[in-house]
């Protein structure tokens, strides 16, 4: 798998990326590509962080978009992760996400939250957080509309509250001492 940053040309992969398994409304397609787009244009360059994988033939696995939080003192937002139906339970979800934590840790982050829905098609992105150590932090009842709820998940950053090995060795050195 290859990771890079967005390019103009991984926009309509991502956009027919979202359109799968019925997960995301069109609202919420549409923000997604309005940050897509917001990145690619320049506008949110330091909000925004937008990376792709690709499989060995050259197609979109799935994509990661997180940033800082404003007003915050190195917290990050996770807003967005998509993996390819093909490529589900090879990793890439697993990968994308440890990326995203990695570069925060270099940035010096505290913790990155991730916010969904309680409904019913974003159970698996729930039990993809706990698996990744993400723990709820609050629940918002009827937040988005009677009986869904948004759920905010957070997981600790610093060096010390990673578990051993969870950050690897980067080009110049480990991103954190343990």
């Amino acid at each position: 798998m290859e990771l890079h940053p967005l390019i103009p040309d991984d926009r309509e992969k991502i956009s027919r990326l979202l359109s799968q398994g019925n997960v995301f409304s069109n609202e919420e397609i549409r923000v997604a590509l309005e940050v897509i787009d917001e990145s690619l244009n320049g506008a949110g360059k330091k909000d925004y962080q937008v990376f792709c994988a690709f499989d060995g033939d050259r197609n979109l696995a799935g994509f990661i978009c997180f940033g800082p939080i404003p007003m915050t003192e190195k917290c990050y937002d996770l807003y967005w992760i998509k993996v390819d139906e093909a490529s589900s339970r090879q990793g890439v979800g697993g990968t994308l996400l440890g990326f995203m934590e990695e570069f925060v840790a270099r940035e010096g982050a505290r913790r990155i939250y991730a916010e969904t829905s309680s409904s019913p098609p974003y159970a698996a992105a729930r039990s993809f957080y706990e698996m990744h150590g993400y723990r709820v932090v609050s629940l918002l009842k009827d937040f988005y509309r009677d009986g869904d709820h948004k759920m905010i998940f957070m997981k600790e950053v610093r060096c010390g509250a990673m578990k051993k090995g969870q950050i690897s060795f980067a080009e110049n050195g480990p991103l954190c001492h343990q």
